[in-house]
């Protein structure tokens, strides 16, 4: 999601219309005159060779220079080609948001000032252009110049050879056609060189968003290292300041905190919804950011407070999780949330339809539906965003049985208040401004007597008997439960 606030669709419009446009003319017909013009010059500098090899020697004087100034403008054009398509980027971008908010512009009278912001960007590609231009001219008339200047010299050197009958008059005419054919394909392969490095340049832009690696295998170790963040709509307010964790695999972390302390931004995060400001989010040891993102979230399952669900049917909803799912794998998933049967009460099964957002399911079965979902998915890790506070004590108890199929041989993160939720986990982590404030087991935490862990759990016992003085042995009986 930062990558879409801080990249507006005019830039990207850019990209997917001129830079792939210039990409493309690279790899098709730039590439086809590149090759013909090398084919021609090899043949062309073989008949030289075959005619005179001393007037070829002259002639060849002139192309290690030109080689070595083609590959410094070829560079230089590369890096003022991506200057130009960014520029052009920030041109759509304007015109894009401009025209696109146009009733305000105009309720303000703002028309000159967006028309001298739009003239301000199209000087700015207009000073590239010109830049572009300029050393178009100067390599192109310097080779151009170099040619001529060598043609000549091979038109003195050959008119003495005439002289004194080394080369006949109809080889040294035969030379100078090949030289021609061979300046002309040469030329052609300059400009070959100077359009592909600005295709090389603009590609650049394309491939920074396709450009992303998978693993071979997955474990699932999370390590959250040195974390710092804010969201861009509120970036004065950190919500992590040095935030630093790590799951092992196969291993349930529940993380607690106060509301607001971050417990689902770290969903976020780790669904690269967002990226941290500082800090890296590791997974086997390989920062998020370098994985290809498709590849990640396709291992990355999660089960939230309120599941969404598409207005269509039980079954379409189920194999949403993962794409070309059959319908018996769908039957399997369900049987394993705990789903199947209240499905198959309703008269048209798992062809029932749901309605928007669900309406027509409880609570319990909503969720069910997403377990099943997520079961059919197989993510190697699970984030469970406070998957059964809102339930009552009997779809609790089913969803947990499911739940409980679902967390096996995964890496979870749950994000939890109740305490029996919080007891049923590996590990437990209590979040305290912006950092890890304790983590340990539920009954390690509990027994410490001052901990910030075991205060927020008196906290809640007493906000749960809404404002009554806390019962004695309350938390004598948390601490137990831990135990």
């Amino acid at each position: 999601m930062t990558f879409f606030d801080t990249h507006r669709s005019g830039d990207l419009i850019s990209r997917l219309s001129a830079d792939t446009n210039l990409v493309g003319r690279t790899l098709s017909g730039n590439l086809s005159d590149g090759l013909r013009s090398l084919a021609m010059s090899t043949a062309g500098l073989s008949m030289m060779v075959y005619v005179s090899g001393k007037l070829t020697a002259v002639m060849m004087v002139i192309v290690p220079p030109i080689a070595i100034v083609s590959v410094i403008y070829g560079r230089y054009v590369k890096e003022l080609s991506r200057k130009t398509q960014g520029a052009l980027g920030d041109i759509t971008k304007v015109a894009e948001e401009r025209i696109g908010n146009i009733r305000t512009v105009q309720a303000f009278t703002r028309e000159k000032d967006e028309q001298d912001r739009y003239d301000t960007q199209v000087q700015e590609v207009f000073g590239l252009a010109k830049k572009e231009a300029m050393a178009s001219g100067i390599f192109f008339g310097g080779a151009g110049l170099s040619g001529n200047l060598t043609v000549l010299a091979v038109l003195g050197m050959g008119g003495n050879m005439v002289m004194s009958q080394a080369i006949t008059v109809g080889e040294l005419t035969s030379f100078l056609l090949y030289t021609a054919y061979v300046g002309s394909s040469l030329m052609g392969l300059t400009s070959f060189w100077s359009e592909f490095m600005k295709g090389v340049g603009a590609s650049g832009r394309v491939f920074d968003l396709l450009d992303r690696r998978i693993l071979d295998a997955l474990r699932g170790t999370i390590t959250f290292e040195n974390v710092r963040f804010a969201y861009p709509s509120r970036a004065d307010s950190s919500i992590f300041r040095g935030l630093d964790f790590t799951v092992d695999p196969d291993t349930v972390l529940a993380i607690a905190g106060s509301s607001g302390g971050g417990k689902s931004t770290i969903a976020s995060l780790l669904l690269r919804y967002y990226d941290p400001q500082e800090g890296r989010i590791l997974v086997d040891g390989t920062d998020i950011r370098e994985l290809d993102l498709a590849w990640w979230r396709q291992r990355v399952g999660i089960v939230s407070q309120e599941p969404i669900l598409f207005a269509g049917t039980i079954e379409e909803n189920i194999a949403y999780g993962r794409s070309g799912s059959t319908p018996k794998e769908v039957r399997a998933a369900a049987e394993q949330a705990n789903c199947a049967s209240f499905i198959q009460s309703f008269p048209d099964g798992f062809n029932t339809y749901v309605g928007e957002r669900g309406i027509s399911l409880s609570g319990g079965q909503k969720q069910r539906i997403a377990i099943a979902r997520a079961l059919l998915k197989n993510p190697t890790i699970l984030i469970l965003d406070e998957a059964t506070s809102a339930l009552d004590a009997e779809s609790e108890h089913l969803v947990q049985e499911a739940l409980d199929r679902l967390t096996q041989n995964r890496t979870v993160l749950t994000i939890a208040h109740r305490p029996s939720t919080l007891a049923a986990s590996d590990v437990v982590m209590c979040l305290q401004s912006g950092r890890m404030g304790e983590m340990g087991t539920f009954g390690e935490l509990m027994m410490r007597e001052e901990g910030i862990f075991r205060s927020l759990m008196e906290h809640q016992v007493i906000g749960q008997s809404r404002g009554m003085p806390l019962l004695p042995g309350s938390t004598s009986m948390l601490v137990e439960k831990g135990r």
